[in-house]
């Protein structure tokens, strides 16, 4: 019986809204922000003061674990300096069990997918889209075409380079996940594919 799903997403491609209301629709919790402040109290870091401190300039490695860490928030919340990328990580891992052990839960980006691979009740989603639609997805939330433009460009640059360096893999790791969606089929029609996939795959009889 599946209890967590992860969803991992191309940037702009609507991951942290599908996973929203997947978590709604199953009743489950949603880990997306709620992750970032989770790691902020288990690290014993104030969560406003992660908030409110200013984006510094860091080394171009620093700044690829943050870019990968917040989810769909992407650059707009700033991270403590105090931790280095390795230390980041592996606070990181050690929040995303203990989400995991509780179940019931939906998880966006931030690595779980390989965090949480040997764990059979975990179901991996990745999910991607022509460039025309995640560019009409972040201008539809205010971005401009140049800025939208850029971070097509470089977050899922950035989490390629992420996930060779902490994973030694290539990004997206398609063997890591049980299905694969073109989001620009609509959010409605993606949700139900993934809903009725798990559910049949629960019930399917385990193959020799």
């Amino acid at each position: 019986m599946y209890r967590i799903i992860t969803v991992e997403r191309e940037y702009g491609s609507g991951g942290g809204e599908i996973a929203g209301e997947l978590a709604k629709q199953l009743g489950w919790k949603l880990w997306d922000h709620a992750l970032t402040e989770e790691i902020a109290k288990f690290a014993n870091v104030d969560c406003s003061t992660v908030e409110r401190c200013e984006e510094r300039a860091d080394s171009a490695f620093q700044r690829l674990v943050k870019v990968f860490w917040r989810g769909s928030q992407e650059r707009s919340i700033p991270l403590a300096s105090a931790f280095d990328s390795d230390s980041f990580v592996t606070v990181g891992h050690q929040v995303m069990e203990k989400v995991a052990e509780a179940g019931n839960c939906v998880i966006v980006g931030r690595g779980a997918p390989y965090f949480l691979r040997q764990r059979a009740e975990a179901f991996h989603v990745f999910l991607y889209a022509p460039h025309e639609e995640k560019l009409s997805r972040l201008m539809k939330l205010g971005k401009s075409k140049r800025d939208a433009e850029e971070l097509l460009e470089t977050i899922d640059r950035d989490r390629i380079t992420f996930v060779k360096r902490y994973f030694g893999a290539d990004w997206p790791t398609r063997c890591l996940y049980h299905l694969m969606i073109n989001t620009g089929v609509g959010n409605e029609s993606v949700i139900s594919t993934i809903m009725k996939t798990m559910h049949s795959l629960e019930h399917s009889p385990v193959s020799v």
